[in-house]
């Protein structure tokens, strides 16, 4: 992803700052910006360059990079290297985004880019296009104490990432980019009605399949793109508006539904006339403002916000990032503690969630030897208690399954995927219905995996029970395993009974991990002869998914 750029002499009095540029090749267009890194960890633009090349025309029909906007492509880059090879950069980075990624030739215009320019070409995954959009937008908006949809509309995708405050609920990858929708839908230009209504029917159903009902209906779209700027620039013209950026700049839905019907009913040499219409946009302008005003509608926004940096901005801040130092791999405890202050951001009960953490640690302790749990297991669960309730953040009902999504989104420095999925899933888990392999996210872990999100669900059920009312009431459980039963001994300075009775009635998935009967005695209670404890037996309710 990194190449290393001829650059000219530096005169005597440049500035010493270390200068970094990104190359974003995109569906419709190649974007260039260089820049010199600030000491707060942003970055000074030196120079920008944009050339519409249209690499992923035809795309959508033959899946194959046409070999006129191959070349058309390939020189721009070439171009854009030697740019940023007369600024001195010390790094440059290119990244190919959908075209590039879904093409059956995408692999030979990355070789052929090394081949003439000697520029290696990073083909992002669209997940990855999604993360660094999110960067981009943490960096210039500040999202504390707000739910927003971060879009980014390309050519050839659309990636919507849900994000509560300032934790990822969601992230949806879809395949609504303007050049996509233009060529699949546009028959005719202005289209005719029934192109119109093919158009809304096609975007609403890739809505459908991908977000649904949404888990909330954040009030702020912050949108990157072409798309974005150029519907921005037509509003502010339209209000009298200067010329110059659109940074920030506030629509409401209303603007941009009006707007685009509008658009829809003029022809497109009259569209290339509109004052802040880029003409090269034009044509594609209808689809991807509809998929703008579709979205906006499905999700309820009214107030949409531009973000001008993008792609190659998330790009240039994670160059920096690298170049300012890393604090290297965290050990368990840095670890943790990260995890910890997830759970702070997602405003969880720091209090109730360190002690289920505590006595799920205890019982997997307990558990360990009799039933060979593997080490790692431990600092999973661990993790997992202290994050199961972020899910709060979004709402109640539905809090474990948000839970999950806001764990595999939320960037736990020190935890390899693997272990993110882990405890995501064990996380998921912790009430409600069971792992299943009709499951997604179940069904993506290995066998191994699906055991160990079993077994770890299982003991932060009990865990997560023993606190029910969030009174840490059972101060700590011991664990005594014979003859098919496990026993917890529970260590309170009063009868738990409101505990042991939720402990008990969510110990079903733990008696199936471990394939055990389970009982739930009070300490004080044992020391009395006459008092005998009672194996629960009762089967835990699976309840809905």
């Amino acid at each position: 992803m990194t190449s290393t750029v001829p650059s000219a002499a530096a005169p005597p009095d440049a500035p010493t700052a270390l200068r970094l540029a990104a190359i974003d090749i995109g569906t419709n267009s190649i974007r260039l910006v260089v820049a010199a890194m600030e000491p707060d960890g942003g970055y000074r633009v030196l120079d920008e360059e944009r050339e519409m090349t249209r690499l992923g025309h035809g795309l959508s029909t033959t899946g194959r990079l046409e070999p006129a906007a191959m070349e058309r492509s390939l020189d721009a880059v070439g171009r854009m290297k030697t740019i940023a090879g007369g600024f001195g950069v010390a790094e440059l980075r290119a990244v190919a985004t959908s075209a590039v990624r879904e093409a059956a030739n995408g692999r030979a215009f990355c070789r052929e880019a090394q081949r003439r320019h000697g520029l290696r070409v990073d083909v992002v995954s669209a997940a990855e296009e999604a993360r660094l959009a999110l960067r981009s937008v943490q960096r210039h908006f500040d999202l504390a104490g707000r739910s927003v949809a971060v879009v980014d509309i390309g050519g050839g995708s659309m990636e919507v990432v849900l994000v509560a405050g300032t934790v990822v609920d969601q992230v949806h990858l879809m395949p609504l980019g303007a050049v996509r929708l233009t060529e699949t839908y546009m028959r005719s230009d202005p289209p005719r009605r029934r192109h119109w209504r093919r158009l809304k029917r096609g975007i609403d159903a890739v809505l459908d399949e991908h977000i649904g009902k949404p888990p909330f209906h954040p009030d702020t779209i912050i949108g990157s793109g072409g798309t974005f700027m150029s519907l921005a620039a037509m509003v502010r013209a339209q209000r009298g508006g200067s010329e110059g950026t659109v940074q920030g700049y506030a629509l409401t839905r209303a603007d941009v539904t009006d707007l685009v019907r509008r658009l829809r009913t003029t022809p497109l040499e009259m569209r290339r006339e509109i004052p802040g219409m880029n003409p090269d946009r034009a044509d594609i302008i209808v689809a991807g403002g509809a998929a703008v005003a579709r979205l906006a509608k499905r999700l309820r926004s009214r107030v949409i916000l531009v973000n001008e940096g993008g792609l190659r901005d998330g790009v240039l801040l994670s160059m920096i990032e690298e170049h300012l130092g890393d604090a290297g791999v965290a050990g368990p405890r840095d670890r943790l503690e990260r995890a910890r202050s997830f759970a702070r951001k997602c405003r969880s009960n720091e209090r109730h969630c360190e002690h289920v953490a505590r006595l799920a640690g205890q019982i997997f302790d307990g558990l360990r030897e009799p039933y060979e749990l593997a080490g790692e297991g431990r600092e999973l669960l661990i993790t997992a208690a202290l994050l199961h309730d972020v899910g709060y953040v979004i709402n109640h009902a539905r809090h474990h399954k948000h839970a999950y999504h806001l764990i595999l989104h939320g960037d736990l420095e020190g935890y390899p995927a693997r272990e993110v999925e882990v405890v995501a899933n064990v996380a998921r888990y912790h009430r409600r219905g069971y792992p299943r392999k009709a499951h997604g996210n179940f069904a993506r872990l290995d066998k191994r995996d699906r055991r160990l999100v079993r077994a770890l669900a299982g003991i932060l059920r009990v865990a997560d029970g023993l606190d029910r009312a969030h009174t840490q009431r059972v101060r700590a459980v011991g664990c005594e395993v014979s003859d098919g039963v496990i026993r917890f001994v529970l260590d309170a300075a009063a009868d738990p009974k409101v505990e042991r009775w939720d402990a008990e009635r969510r110990a079903g998935l733990l008696r199936r991990a471990f394939d055990a009967d389970v009982a739930l005695v009070w300490r004080e209670a044992l020391q009395r002869p006459a008092a005998r404890a009672r194996p629960a037996r009762s089967p835990a309710p699976v309840g809905g998914d």
